[in-house]
């Protein structure tokens, strides 16, 4: 019995340090023309867990990515992504995140990921958001999709 508690905590410790390894890193291009069209992100929805990476790579040149903040779970503030730069956005909370880029959000150059499972806390607000007529077309499965 006296191994008892150092053996707990052993096992303790190496779940925490297991837990940051369970996180994923994900890559979404940022493409002129793709399976989707012209001026698209692929994939444009994206299934995540908090903690998880997801990394916009400016594929073809001319493309951002940053948060529409209309459709940003409570609390969640993001920072506008660089001109032809890699975007790193590491989701925290359940909810959705919804992304543009900026100079063809009018095009419909959006994407949406969905952490956690289960109905996401802020659907309504996301569903509610006013975009662009394009982006709210090219939106619009992608939040059916996320229920």
């Amino acid at each position: 019995m006296r191994f008892a508690r150092p053996l707990a905590a052993l096992l303790f410790g190496a779940a925490t340090l297991a837990s940051p390894a369970l996180a994923k890193d994900i890559t979404v291009q940022m493409k002129n023309q793709g399976t989707g069209g012209a001026m698209v992100f692929e994939p444009s929805f994206i299934q995540a867990a908090p903690g998880d990476k997801i990394h916009f790579m400016p594929t073809d040149m001319g493309h951002n990515a940053q948060p529409i903040p209309a459709i940003m779970p409570e609390g969640v503030s993001e920072p506008n992504g660089a001109m032809n730069k890699e975007y790193v956005l590491t989701v925290t909370k359940p909810g959705l995140y919804g992304i543009k880029c900026l100079p063809h959000f009018s095009m419909g150059m959006v994407a949406l990921v969905k952490v956690g499972k289960g109905p996401s806390p802020n659907a309504a607000a996301a569903a509610a958001a006013s975009l662009p007529p394009l982006a709210k077309k090219r939106m619009a499965p992608m939040l059916a999709s996320a229920k």
